[in-house]
């Protein structure tokens, strides 16, 4: 299985910018999908999730702001960002798990078995 982030950049506070996660060589609607960010000597935290039902959680920072959407015909999950701030700079991964249960969602990184390489969001003043 292979996840390949895309999206991030620099960008001025209060922008929006959507990230993008495809995944190929496995079945994407089989999976829950996660977002999780690093920022510089913190510990990667997870950021949304949606399950193969569509469920979704959020961060509590995030809430209200970004948005994590799935196109299983594209296999692909995006994280919409928008009313973008100076802290929510970080790489940001997608991570990808099996699940067979529509509505599961974990919030802990160690769930998921599947992540990629990381995409680089810097927010400026």
């Amino acid at each position: 299985v292979q996840l390949q982030a895309s999206g991030g950049g620099l960008i001025q506070a209060g922008n929006s910018l959507r990230l993008s996660c495809s995944v190929s060589g496995s079945t994407f609607s089989r999976h829950v999908m996660g977002w999780f960010r690093q920022a510089p000597g913190k510990e990667r935290e997870f950021v949304a999730g949606i399950s193969r039902g569509g469920r979704t959680s959020y961060k509590d920072s995030v809430k209200g702001r970004f948005t994590i959407t799935r196109d299983n015909a594209k296999n692909t999950v995006y994280l919409q960002m928008n009313s973008l701030k100076l802290e929510d700079t970080a790489t940001y991964y997608c991570a990808a798990d099996d699940s067979a249960a529509p509505y599961y969602l974990p919030r802990i990184e160690n769930a998921y078995d599947y992540w990629g390489q990381g995409t680089q969001v810097t927010v400026s003043s």
